[in-house]
């Protein structure tokens, strides 16, 4: 669980509701016709943008903002000095029994295709190309969120036109005007507040997810080539540490 995703929503969902009940009723603020508007009126604009499966997957998209199952970069670090100093003691076939205990695909993927031999180049072809249909995917589902971010203002727009214009189809009972008015601006309500508290920091950490993803993949990548070649375990560990921060390295080697 990533407490910076659900700590966020918390405060900042908690101060808009505290700052409406300090005034009026929270009550006043539910429309269910203005949430069918933006609601329905967002889903199906991106239905029009985006294939079905993409929309229909926006579940686990939206999964992936609270929980991240990534391997820290000072793990995978240890993790390939291991392989490094087993491969060079014992030849590179030994690394085949510690391929049934890995969970993580790509890294699984890029020690099988060592065992089996294949050369660098090729190896590093197959997995930049995983690499890149990652980021592809990766993409699609920040795009969903930020296609919701789009629509979700525009729609609570339409909302407060079509309520607007139903206002002023009964000017003719002044004490109407002002409760039609206040529904009339729910929809911009909802559509501001569900497009700059949910979407678009959704959005946002989908990106940073994806930034971190590739950045430990590109590490595997390179201690996968650099075992393939029989490198030295020290140098592995100098090409990996290259990936991070000096701060990084330095509390790493601490």
């Amino acid at each position: 669980m990533d407490l910076a995703t659900l700590i966020g929503l918390v405060v900042s969902f908690g101060l808009v509701i505290g700052g409406i009940v300090t005034g009026s009723s929270i009550l006043l603020f539910v429309d269910i016709p203005s949430m069918l508007i933006v609601g329905g009126g967002t889903l199906g604009c991106s239905l029009v943008q985006h294939p079905l499966g993409n929309i229909l997957g926006v579940v686990a998209v939206i999964k992936n903002t609270f929980f991240s199952r990534l391997d820290s970069p000072t793990e995978v670090i240890t993790r390939f000095m291991d392989y490094a100093n087993r491969a060079r003691r014992e030849g590179i076939l030994s690394l085949e029994p510690l391929i049934k205990e890995i969970d993580d695909y790509f890294l699984k993927k890029g020690l099988q295709l060592t065992v089996d031999g294949l050369e660098p180049a090729t190896i590093q072809e197959i997995l930049e190309t995983e690499i890149s249909y990652l980021e592809q995917r990766h993409e699609n589902g920040a795009d969903i969120m930020a296609t919701f971010a789009n629509f979700a203002p525009a729609m609570g727009m339409v909302g407060t036109v079509i309520g607007l214009i139903q206002m002023l189809q009964n000017m003719s009972d002044p004490a109407s005007i002002g409760p039609a008015m206040a529904v009339a601006l729910i929809t911009t309500f909802y559509g501001a507040v569900s497009a700059n508290l949910i979407f678009l920091p959704m959005t946002g950490k989908l990106k940073t997810r994806s930034k971190e993803e590739v950045l430990i993949k590109e590490m595997i990548l390179g201690g996968i080539l650099s075992i393939s070649k029989g490198e030295n375990p020290r140098i592995i560990e100098e090409k990996l540490n290259s990936y991070l921060a000096p701060k990084m390295r330095r509390q790493e080697g601490s």
